[in-house]
């Protein structure tokens, strides 16, 4: 059992920059496959990144690339998203996800746990 809390969300300007933080609890995190999605208003749930167990491999979606990076901290129990450039349309709670299997998976129903999400808000 993975519990997971996401925090550095927040409201920014339009080319702007956030760091969100994703802390697990448990002491296999470092056997997780990672990833962020994210929900805008009336709409689903989407992917953004994900990150392998040992950090190797990074996937993301066509929108962020570029832009956002993802990392992780295993000694930390912490996954990472680094957001740059940051458009309105980046507006979303943001939500970090893991599954124990291997990946890479780009679908919300590949992962086992979540955790609350943490609004990010880009105004123009």
């Amino acid at each position: 059992q993975v519990q997971l809390v996401e925090s550095g969300g927040g409201l920014v300007q339009a080319g702007g920059s956030l760091r969100l933080s994703c802390a697990a609890s448990g002491r296999t995190f470092s056997m997780y496959f990672m990833g962020w999605f994210r929900q805008a208003s009336g709409k689903e749930r989407e992917f953004v990144a994900a990150i392998s167990w040992s950090g190797a491999g990074t996937y993301y979606a066509d929108s962020v690339k570029g832009r956002f990076t993802i990392s992780r901290e295993n000694a930390k129990n912490t996954v990472y998203l680094q957001m740059n450039s940051l458009k309105p349309e980046d507006t979303a709670v943001y939500y970090c996800a893991a599954s124990p299997r291997g990946g890479p998976y780009y679908y919300a129903r590949d992962y086992e746990y979540w955790g609350q999400g943490t609004q990010v808000t880009v105004s123009s």
